[in-house]
């Protein structure tokens, strides 16, 4: 029980991408946290105190660091423990391009997938102007899957597990389009990661945190 109660707290919502790579960098890093999952409509008094921008994912550290940047807390999961070479230590420059990469993706990429999803919802006439700026993205990563099995090399990184949640919400989006889209690589990529037992863990559905008030351990603890 004490050793549970030292774990740091993880404020999520189970479906936002944000919060997903979160999780699957806390999963893969094999850190464990306590998850209180929530809904943003209802957010717990203790996560605004810890952060005021209300939004996920937190993480509370056992020191008292706040981190409420998804980037931020892949970055500190991996810096205390990367087993599989995420960052790719070993390699010269390799984290600064994995940044810049995930920067294009978050600063660019975001907004034409937000435009894309909202055309779809509301049966807006731009809709396929919309899909083909996104495009432009996406043609990069396939190139990038020509030549290597992830996205930066043959192992998987960083940028693989920050780009996924939002390439998940891409092919959701047209399903039909999707399946018959000139990116198979990416097909196989994503498809890869989703039937995953990393993805499975990282998507388990559990109480909302308010509701019960009763953390769950979450992570693989390697």
């Amino acid at each position: 029980m004490n050793e549970i109660m030292v774990l740091p707290v993880l404020y999520s919502l189970r479906n936002c991408p944000y919060a997903m790579r979160a999780r699957l960098a806390i999963y893969a890093s094999g850190q464990q946290v306590h998850l209180r999952d929530l809904v943003l409509s209802n957010k717990p008094a203790e996560m605004l105190t810890a952060s005021a921008k209300g939004t996920v994912p937190v993480l509370v550290t056992t020191d008292d660091l706040v981190i409420d940047e998804s980037l931020a807390v892949m970055l500190w999961a991996f810096t205390q423990s990367d087993p599989q070479h995420y960052l790719d230590a070993s390699q010269p420059n390799a984290l600064a391009e994995m940044l810049e990469l995930i920067s294009l993706f978050d600063n660019e990429f975001k907004g034409h997938l937000e435009q894309y999803r909202c055309a779809k919802r509301y049966h807006e006439p731009s809709l396929i102007e919309n899909r083909q700026q996104c495009e432009r993205y996406l043609a990069d990563l396939e190139l990038r899957l020509n030549q290597h099995q992830y996205l930066m090399s043959d192992n998987p990184s960083l940028t693989d597990l920050a780009l996924m949640p939002f390439i998940r919400q891409f092919a959701r989006v047209e399903r039909q389009w999707y399946l018959q889209s000139p990116y198979p690589k990416l097909r196989q990529w994503l498809n890869q990661y989703l039937q995953s037992r990393m993805f499975s863990k990282v998507m388990t559905q559990y109480p909302m945190w308010l509701d019960t008030k009763e953390d769950v351990v979450f992570g693989s603890g390697l």
